[in-house]
């Protein structure tokens, strides 16, 4: 378990202030790409850590796993895969890095009306799920630290964004929003169906069966109890 942890504290520490308040400093020493890479190369050296760590950890029972929990993950998971692929799209301007100005401004269509921030919320989404159904200590330090860094993620990508592209930021959030469907609830944005699109959700869906037919095999235990 003292492994499982270490490695948590270390995904957390990068993201938090490697990617956070030390920042500035190291892309001023190393400059933007060499920043860019180093903090790639350490987010898979970090990530394959914590994977690794976390099949070696003991099961450590914090609260029972029940058929209602498990319910869970199964209703959340098909959300989180639909937010996953639709941040995949080129209408998400926080995919990529800061250089997605279009004509002086930033782009808002497609799944980016409903959250500018998909893909975090799809990492939030299966951490927030998974430690629901799952109470033992393994699982709530690996999805924990990934809950903390995705929630924290978005905050800091606004920052870094504002920063980076001024007033342009400021008219692109006035429009969007880091809550889903915020925007669309408070009148700033109107989401139809093809904004979520209909290839996203079958693909989603298709991701979804795929996952649910091989969870066994890929992560050691079924996605539906048996028990």
């Amino acid at each position: 378990m003292t492994q499982l942890f270490l490695a948590a504290l270390a995904w957390v520490v990068l993201h938090l202030l490697v990617a956070g308040p030390l920042r500035a400093g190291l892309v001023q020493k190393l400059g933007e790409v060499r920043y860019r890479g180093l903090f790639s190369l350490l987010s898979v050296a970090s990530l394959g850590y914590l994977i690794w760590a976390y099949g070696q950890a003991p099961y450590v029972e914090f609260w029972p796993s029940s058929p209602v929990l498990a319910l869970v993950p199964l209703l959340v998971m098909p959300v989180a895969l639909l937010f996953l692929v639709a941040s995949l799209r080129p209408t998400n301007p926080t995919l990529a890095g800061p250089d997605m100005l279009l004509k002086g401004s930033l782009p808002v269509a497609g799944f980016t009306k409903v959250t500018r921030h998909p893909m975090l919320w799809a990492f939030a989404l299966w951490a927030g799920s998974h430690m629901v159904a799952n109470g033992d200590a393994a699982t709530l330090l690996l999805a924990g630290s990934v809950l903390i860094t995705a929630l924290n993620g978005m905050r800091s990508i606004d920052r870094k964004r504002a920063a980076k592209f001024g007033q342009h930021w400021q008219v692109f959030i006035s429009k969007t929003s880091i809550i889903p469907f915020a925007a669309m609830l408070e009148g700033r944005q109107r989401v139809t169906y093809r904004d979520i699109g209909g290839i996203n959700i079958l693909v989603s869906a298709i991701l979804y069966a795929v996952i649910m037919m091989l969870h066994g095999s890929l992560f050691g235990m079924p996605a539906v109890p048996m028990n």
